[in-house]
């Protein structure tokens, strides 16, 4: 039977409507061509608060609070490839989604190794490749490659639709899609045909002692 592969896009844009979802609707319609289940959650709008250092999560493996980012960490578990899509605010993601990843990431214990990443930006001019960057560190933080394009996957507006002009911006959307697909596609087939990656214990170092 031939493997399913899905996909979680998290919307950090508090517009359901914005330059960020007619980014993502790009990829979107490139997954639904080749087959691959999708889910797109918009979390700009939530209510989401920062981590408090409790620890709760090292004993439980969920976050202490019950919201979204508990919900997102079956989903992710359950996805072959993750999407983080945020606007630039002053060069940086925007606050929401990033209180929300950093819960996420740290809180959920399943193995993220191998799992494709991918980061999307939208901005009026600039602050894209710093936000860029920025999302991309929670994937080579947990051992999962990052999807590429023809560009930094970027698209650019103001107003709600104006990145519907950016005929590059929206090209290199379906370019990452296809270019997600092949990863996962890729990983999938590695795990059959070839051994395990073999692991070391994990070293910890704190720099005060």
């Amino acid at each position: 039977m031939e493997k399913k592969y899905k996909v979680l896009l998290l919307n950090g844009s508090p517009r359901e409507h914005g330059n960020i979802a007619l980014a993502l609707h790009e990829m979107e319609q490139v997954f639904a061509e080749n087959g691959v289940e999708y889910e797109t959650v918009l979390l700009g709008r939530n209510d989401i608060r920062g981590c408090i250092a409790c620890e709760s999560c090292r004993k439980t493996g969920r976050c202490v609070f019950n919201d979204v980012v508990n919900d997102l960490a079956a989903k992710f578990e359950a996805a072959d490839g993750l999407v983080i899509a945020s606007p630039v605010y002053y060069g940086s993601a925007n606050g929401t989604l990033m209180a929300a990843l950093q819960r996420l990431f740290y809180s959920s214990h399943f193995d993220k190794s191998l799992k494709v990443g991918a980061s999307v930006v939208s901005a009026r001019r600039s602050g894209c490749t710093a936000t860029f960057d920025e999302l991309n560190k929670f994937f080579t933080l947990s051992n999962m490659p990052i999807a590429t394009s023809q560009y930094w996957n970027n698209i650019y507006g103001w107003e709600p639709g104006e990145a519907r002009v950016d005929d590059e911006g929206r090209q290199v959307m379906r370019v990452l899609a296809r270019n997600m697909i092949f990863l996962m596609q890729s990983i999938a087939l590695g795990r059959e045909q070839l051994p395990p990656i073999s692991q070391e214990p994990r070293v910890w170092t704190n720099f005060t002692r």
